[in-house]
């Protein structure tokens, strides 16, 4: 009687919680779902190809767009990539491979994640006093370098979590067949994570996207086109700069902005997600 008892407490217990859970995570959505469904129904008002393909127009004037801001992300994002992922994706396999023998890795580590926790417009008033003040001008050089920094973090933890997940068979069977360590990292371990790998530059890559305050000390804006050593205009700085205006039309052109840009970091995040999982089938 008493175990009878103490099985349906178990059970009943366990289905509350269950439930409590589910609620939670339903009220937790119903916040989310509000804001795509208020960028989405707002910005197709103006999402058109003439968005992506003109350029800025004064107040008043049709057809106007975000091609340049379009242009400047991509422009940002390639130079962010160059500068933080092959610092990132490096540092990352060292602490995987070398943490536990160097001291030294002790200290790299706690340096990517002091970088996590700064707040990003610190990182672009660093990139504004090192970079923008010596050149004398905004730039998206500028911009991305800021940019570069924050993903480094990022790519270092990932890389390291999804390297230490590499089989240390594979290593030893390198090892027997009197392969270098180095040729064993870079041919084998960095191989068959490259995956998960992936995954974590996608993710840096989707974090960074979103970013504003950097943007406003380094690569400032611009209404017309622009290469990498001028100010550069981004999608961020530019809603942000229609969303404070006091005209209608570029208010409306902001939405749009936000959800090409909500588009964008979703369609990463999906193929992060993606590569994430077939990183961990690969390596189990």
């Amino acid at each position: 009687m008493l175990n009878f008892d103490y099985q349906t407490r178990r059970s009943f217990t366990n289905k509350m919680m269950v439930f409590l859970c589910g609620f939670s995570a339903f009220l937790a959505f119903i916040p989310l779902a509000s804001l795509l469904i208020y960028v989405v129904s707002q910005g197709l008002k103006d999402f058109n190809i003439g968005f992506f393909t003109h350029l800025p127009t004064a107040v008043g004037m049709p057809d106007g767009g975000m091609a340049n801001a379009i242009v400047g992300t991509l422009q940002l994002i390639v130079i962010s990539s160059l500068v933080g992922l092959p610092v990132g994706i490096f540092a990352g396999v060292y602490l995987s491979e070398f943490g536990k023998k160097s001291k030294f890795a002790w200290f790299v580590r706690f340096v990517a994640d002091v970088l996590s926790g700064v707040p990003s417009i610190v990182t672009g008033i660093v990139a504004y006093t090192l970079i923008v003040k010596p050149m004398g001008h905004f730039s998206a050089i500028a911009g991305g370098v800021a940019l570069g920094f924050m993903m480094i973090p990022i790519v270092t933890r990932t890389t390291e979590e999804l390297v230490k997940l590499v089989p240390h068979s594979l290593r030893e069977a390198s090892w027997a067949l009197g392969i270098p360590e180095w040729k064993t990292i870079l041919s084998i371990i960095m191989r068959t994570a490259k995956n998960g790998i992936l995954t974590g530059v996608l993710l840096s890559i989707a974090r960074v996207a979103g970013e504003t305050a950097p943007l406003l000390f380094t690569s400032f804006n611009n209404q017309f086109w622009a290469g990498p050593n001028e100010p550069t205009a981004s999608l961020t700085v530019q809603i942000f700069t229609y969303a404070v205006s006091p005209f209608a039309d570029w208010r409306a052109q902001a939405w749009t902005g936000a959800l090409v840009l909500l588009l964008v970091v979703l369609t990463i995040n999906i193929f992060a997600k993606m590569f994430f999982k077939d990183a961990r089938s690969a390596l189990r």
